[in-house]
């Protein structure tokens, strides 16, 4: 009686694979391998194939002999089936299939998934740093990056130095009165002294490599001056705009007044008669007639 089981199929008779790594990290532009390694098979030309699955979409990617589909001239098959990407996009984030078959194996077969994630280089962030600001208010200072992946860490730099994520725990900045939060990049001062002017800029960093935005400069003032000078902008605004109502109004009186000259009708004399109002019934002569 075999000593084997039933169900169980000897490893000579049957294809199996194997891979080094389930979860494959690789960074933009970088070449990467995925292993499809054939640790059994007694057929001597198996039928490879490699398929791309992105959202639940299977799609050839090594078919006939031959790259195809999105890894079309940017991929080669390696023995004995690893498919070697020579320079991976943030498109190529995917799962991936390796499919052999071996007809002259008992177990005929057999398949293996790899995830591959394509890390991603942070771009330039956007960067929103306050121009002037006045001592004891409170400011946020923003720092934004879409692009990298996985999503960035953000780290802010006061002339040129790194201002640490909690400034109690560094007696250079244990009396500064700041919060950063490293996942939304936003730098938020609670109430602004005047150490806190000078040069900014925001850096955006993943395992993929990091991206600053330009200096920028916030100045801090003891009075705000800015509201009064927007207010006394404001005042003579005000008062440019009566003036122009007042001289308008004027002219429009002015208009109104030559208008009415020219369009009065003076009462005639007919023959030297003066007429009297004709509730006196009468009239008299203002020279006497010569017969």
């Amino acid at each position: 009686m075999s000593s084997h089981s039933c169900g169980h199929i000897p490893s000579a008779l049957g294809v199996i694979l194997r891979t080094t790594d389930k979860i494959v990290w690789a960074n933009e532009f970088e070449p990467i391998e995925l292993t499809c390694l054939i640790e059994s098979i007694s057929t001597n030309n198996p039928r490879i194939e490699w398929k791309k699955i992105k959202d639940g979409i299977p799609s050839y990617v090594y078919f006939q002999n031959k790259i195809a589909g999105d890894l079309e001239n940017r991929a080669q098959l390696r023995e004995p089936a690893n498919i070697l990407i020579f320079n991976t996009t943030r498109s190529d984030t995917a799962e991936y299939r390796c499919e052999v078959a071996a007809i002259d194996d008992q177990r005929d077969f057999d398949e293996i998934l790899i995830s591959l994630a394509v890390r991603v280089k942070p771009v330039v962030p956007r960067c929103s740093v306050p121009e002037a600001v006045t001592v004891g208010t409170s400011t946020e200072l923003r720092c934004l990056e879409n692009e990298g992946f996985p999503a960035p860490q953000y780290r802010w730099f006061h002339n040129n130095e790194e201002l640490p994520q909690d400034p109690k725990n560094s007696p250079r900045f244990v009396n500064f009165s700041y919060t950063i939060n490293p996942d939304t990049g936003s730098l938020k001062f609670r109430r602004v002294r005047k150490e806190d002017a000078g040069e900014y800029y925001c850096q955006a960093k993943n395992d993929a490599g990091h991206a600053q935005c330009p200096t920028q400069v916030m100045e801090v003032y003891d009075v705000d001056i800015i509201g009064i000078v927007l207010k006394c902008l404001g005042g003579v605004s005000v008062v440019i705009i009566l003036m122009a109502f007042l001289c308008s109004i004027r002219r429009m009186c002015l208009q109104y007044k030559c208008h009415n000259e020219n369009h009065y009708n003076w009462p005639t004399q007919n023959n030297g008669v003066e007429y009297a109002d004709a509730d006196e019934g009468h009239f008299r002569h203002k020279s006497s007639f010569i017969i």
